[in-house]
């Protein structure tokens, strides 16, 4: 316990850095063995940090501690294709490639799985999303009070879980979540004219809100080589960013979305296990990054043609309920994984993942600072027993570039074309200890 404790603490010091390999910004994966086979495993019972995945399985795990360290390292970019027309009323970029820096993150994820009986079973799981992160060296909006335009946004989780085995090889698991996240954007500063509150648009101190959530899951052996699971997590309704109430819809408010995944493990063979997972992310339940970018209720309103304007009726500010986000779909991700442990002491693991790409090619503007279009993750890992019966395992996660290619809706009349691109890498390493 002693050793747990230590840490703890020390992944705790090191989350508010994290940042992670995404479907949209969720990762594809929880927990080193789960991220080695794609990120699937909603019906098998790796580890105590699976409870991200499915809390059911921590009634069929057994005590145990785990400790999962890694590094994620994320490249994000930009191109500008023709000139800005400079005409009024227009919001044009400098054509060019712009690159993100900041591409080395620690990834720390803790879990613990205590039996309370012989089938029932007390969990508790630190763990993080990410991916909404830029830091672009330039001015990409020609902001004229920063030298740099950028986002972070970091959320992190606290989950206990209950798990009960309430039928031999059948289980069901509950756990509520404590979300803590923190958001700071600059660069911005050109949308204060499409903002109810420009003081709260850009530049500010990093913004922090709490909110509360819960998982629900069922894991159950329907044949003796075939084991079913389903796990639904409920939208978790977040405080608002009070110093960016000027930018995300809803007065600042950035819920994280519900979403549910459903999976087999099926065992064709001796020493073989292969999973198949389907999981949905419910982006459109939250405004501030479901609502799109129209271009005829962004602005305020419409010059007249004689000199004057006239107030746009359908006028909603950044900030407001319909006001623009980031205009993401809902996302369905299919995740399939294998694991051979034929060799005395040690196990073998791959995966491979693809989701749909959150962003339309009608919403590449504003995702500039969100380019959460990775589609493809193809993983590895292999697990080494050690003679204390404790365990240490490696993984590797590679997605190639993905791209959403659109217009900018600013500049209709420049015609300029904005494509946006991200590739990532991911290597992790879990020590299990009981």
């Amino acid at each position: 316990m002693k050793k747990f404790h230590n840490l703890a603490l020390v992944l705790l010091l090191l989350l508010p850095i994290s940042v992670f390999a995404t479907d949209g910004y969720f990762r594809h994966g929880y927990g080193v063995k789960y991220s080695a086979i794609g990120g699937s495993g909603t019906a098998l019972s790796l580890s105590s940090i699976g409870t991200v995945t499915n809390p059911a399985g921590l009634a069929f795990l057994g005590n145990r501690y785990d400790v999962n360290i890694g590094l994620f390292s994320p490249s994000r970019s930009f191109t500008v294709t023709g000139n800005p027309s400079m005409m009024d009323g227009t919001f044009g970029l400098m054509p060019g490639t712009v690159e993100s820096e900041s591409e080395y993150f620690p990834m720390p994820t803790l879990g613990a799985n205590w039996m309370l009986n012989e089938t029932m079973a007390l969990g508790v799981v630190f763990y993080a999303n990410g991916g909404m992160n830029t830091d672009y060296p330039t001015a990409v909006f020609l902001d004229p009070n920063s030298e740099t335009t950028g986002i972070n946004l970091e959320q992190m989780f606290l989950g206990v879980t209950y798990a009960i085995e309430f039928i031999k090889g059948h289980s069901l698991g509950i756990s509520p979540i404590i979300a803590y996240q923190r958001f700071n954007a600059k660069g911005l500063y050109n949308f204060s004219g499409f903002s109810q509150d420009p003081t709260a648009l850009t530049g500010n101190k990093k913004s922090s809100s709490t909110g509360f959530g819960g998982r629900i899951g069922y894991m159950g052996k329907i044949l003796p080589c075939l084991t079913f699971g389903i796990s639904y997590q409920m939208k978790t309704d977040m405080g608002e960013f009070e110093e960016y109430r000027g930018l995300f819809a809803e007065s600042g408010d950035f819920d994280i979305p519900a979403s549910w995944n459903a999976g087999i493990a099926v065992v064709p063979a001796k020493n073989w296990t292969i999973a198949a997972d389907v999981k949905q992310i419910l982006y459109s339940g939250v405004k501030s990054v479901n609502n799109v970018l129209d271009p005829m209720t962004l602005s305020p309103a419409f010059p007249d043609g004689q000199g004057g304007y006239v107030p746009n009726p359908n006028f909603a500010a950044l900030g407001t309920e319909n006001g623009a986000g980031f205009g993401w779909d809902d996302v369905m991700a299919y995740k399939f994984g294998v694991i051979y442990d034929g060799i005395e002491g040690w196990s073998f693991m791959a995966g491979f993942s693809h989701s749909d790409n959150p962003i339309p090619d009608s919403e590449v503007l504003l995702n500039i600072l969100a380019p959460g279009v990775t589609q493809n993750h193809i993983t590895c890992g292999v697990t080494k027993q050690l003679d204390n019966n404790n365990e240490i395992t490696l993984g590797f996660m590679y997605a190639p570039d993905g791209s959403a290619k659109g217009v900018n809706p600013l500049d209709p009349a420049a015609n300029q074309s904005v494509e946006l691109n991200m590739s990532q890498w991911q290597l992790e390493i879990g020590y299990a200890f009981h």
